[in-house]
């Protein structure tokens, strides 16, 4: 059996690399100011993402909503008992992307290895993250399937 052992020590390569691989779609980005409706909006047009990344007004990225945590603030009031009520009162009362967002989100830039990036997402246990530029614009996103996809492009068909 074939794996990702010692064995294959061939590169993923970089981040800029996948991104060109990629065909075009439309990154998944919201503003501060976004309000509840525009966040779901933003999610139902991204067939790809369960996350929306959220920018300042130079474009840069200041934090990310997950679709769990907007699932939890539209429907607050369907949550049990098990949900600390000082965070559905926050909840309730946040009405823009800047108050439920999470701030400092995990995120690469193009010159990136893949490797680095594979490592990060998983000790971060995330499956989505942002590509910035120098200026942390948002310029792509990278999916766990897509780094999937690009695995077996590399290692083979004999995962």
């Amino acid at each position: 059996m074939a794996g990702a052992g010692a064995a294959d020590q061939r590169s993923l390569g970089k981040i800029a690399d996948l991104i060109t691989e990629l065909k075009k779609r439309e990154i998944p980005v919201v503003f501060q100011g976004a309000t509840v409706g525009d966040i779901v909006d933003a999610f139902v047009r991204s067939h790809h993402s369960r996350i929306l990344y959220v920018v300042d007004e130079e474009k840069k990225l200041v934090g990310v909503i997950s679709l769990g945590n907007l699932v939890r603030h539209v429907f607050f009031l369907y949550h049990g008992p098990q949900i600390d009520s000082r965070h559905i009162i926050s909840m309730g009362v946040s009405e823009t992307a800047e108050h439920f967002m999470q701030r400092e989100p995990v995120f690469t830039s193009l010159s990136e290895d893949l490797e680095g990036v594979l490592q990060r997402m998983m000790k971060h246990n995330v499956k989505e993250i942002a590509v910035v530029d120098d200026q942390k614009r948002v310029v792509a996103d990278l999916t766990m399937v897509d780094l999937l996809k690009h695995y077996k492009s590399v290692k083979g068909a004999d995962l």
